[in-house]
């Protein structure tokens, strides 16, 4: 069986890297390295595709530097006493260790020492945020290497240079200018993905020119990195909550239509009721109760039909008046019973003991409730809700408010009882 293309054509120095040219090219941190022969443990994050495995056994290559990669999921302690028996021999070692982030403390525990005394240099590659994920002793010991998304200029290369390189053995087949251009849109910046589409349509069409219907034909859908513990897939949710936020339902439906099609309904139903509540909230009641019925209607219809359910409950929230006033009212409410923890008033206690029944609180006076002092003495004066004026109803709710100001309110309850 043939190695697969991304390997057959994997770069072997620094030159040959395509993207990443703030870590590669000239005065940069890792040509820096290479010049200056020196090396130390590092972790590179980033998007899949983007080179992370492929630049750290350069660098090893480069630096003639023996190489062993180490997967920190399924890994294990006679793995690692291998490899350290290996570098004690050699003198130092680069270990790549893919999926850095799943590194547990029993791992860590074996690894750090070697670390520490310059025995292993350590290169990590996650797809996760390191600052989120990687364990602090880990991180500490590390240079942190951002790798980004490989723009359609660097893809092109890419593309080209796999048409082009002698181990590719594509059957010669070549690449129309609108399947070149399908390709980068469909990859989403992996060229791991790019590679293995175009080996693909090479065994489907060869000798041929690929087309952009043909690689319509032969991929079902765009590269979308949403592994639902990585980073793209809360970039998702954040966008997603930030579009409807921002009233602009085009973007809100494309980032939920992401979440569809990685049939993620539990997510879509979170972030869809704290949107509405958070964002919508006091300014759209009626939409607020629209989204909890949908949610509740698109889980028992299911995928892909629920999509219909969500995508309007999206435009709804999207296009209608916001108001966070509730949000801010019950963190700012929240805020100020973590700093201080006032006791209830005796009248507004369950079972107030000793109190004389003029001095209780009166279940049958409902004209009276509204000139009552709830609060406890220290707050009387606070204001946790502000309303947002931007809607019809809240206005009646702010208009609501300002006429219960017009009552000083008591905790005199016998005096307030004698009232008529």
């Amino acid at each position: 069986m043939k190695q697969p293309l991304a390997f057959r054509i994997r770069p072997s120095s620094l030159d040959d890297i395509i993207g990443q040219t703030h870590l590669v090219s000239k005065n940069a941190l890792l040509r820096r390295c290479v010049e200056e022969r020196r090396l130390f443990s590092m972790i590179f994050f980033g998007p899949p595709g983007t080179g992370k495995t492929t630049v750290a056994s350069v660098l090893a290559n480069e630096l003639t530097l023996p190489l062993r990669k180490f997967n920190a999921v399924t890994g294990n302690k006679k793995e690692l006493d291998t490899i350290f028996a290996e570098a004690k021999l050699y003198g130092s070692m680069v270990v790549i260790v893919d999926e850095v982030h799943r590194l547990n403390k029993d791992k860590q525990d074996l690894l750090l020492p070697h670390i520490e005394d310059g025995t292993i240099i350590m290169i990590g590659a996650t797809t996760s945020n390191p600052y989120f994920s990687i364990n602090p002793a880990v991180r500490s010991r590390c240079q942190l290497l951002e790798f980004k998304r490989i723009e359609e200029a660097d893809m092109r290369k890419a593309l080209d240079r796999a048409l082009s390189h002698p181990n590719s053995d594509l059957g010669g087949c070549t690449l129309s200018e609108d399947a070149i251009k399908t390709i980068c849109d469909l990859s989403n910046g992996d060229i791991r993905f790019a590679y293995n589409l175009l080996e693909i349509l090479a065994i489907a069409l060869p000798g041929a020119e690929i087309k952009r219907e043909d690689v319509h034909r032969y991929t079902r859908q765009a590269n979308m990195a949403m592994d639902h513990d990585g980073d793209d897939h809360y970039d998702a949710l954040s966008g997603f909550q930030k579009s409807i936020r921002g009233s602009d339902p085009d973007a809100a439906l494309y980032y939920l239509a992401r979440l569809i099609l990685a049939e993620d309904m539990d997510s879509i139903e979170r972030r869809l009721l704290v949107t509405a509540y958070e964002d919508i909230g006091l300014a759209n009641p009626a939409a607020v109760a629209r989204t909890v019925n949908t949610v509740d209607a698109a889980k028992r219809v299911g995928f892909p039909e629920a999509s219909i359910l969500l995508g309007t409950a999206v435009i709804d929230l999207a296009l209608s008046p916001k108001s966070k006033s509730g949000c801010l009212a019950i963190h700012a409410a929240i805020d100020q019973a973590q700093q201080h923890a006032y006791p209830v008033p005796d009248y507004l206690r369950l079972t107030p003991v000793g109190m004389k029944d003029e001095d209780k609180y009166p279940y049958d006076r409902p004209d009276l409730w509204h000139k009552f002092q709830y609060l406890p003495d220290a707050l009387k004066s606070i204001r946790f809700y502000q309303p947002n004026t931007n809607s019809v109803y809240e206005k009646q709710l702010a208009s609501n408010l300002e006429e219960l100001k017009k009552t000083k309110r008591s905790k005199e309850i016998a005096t307030l009882k004698r009232q008529k």
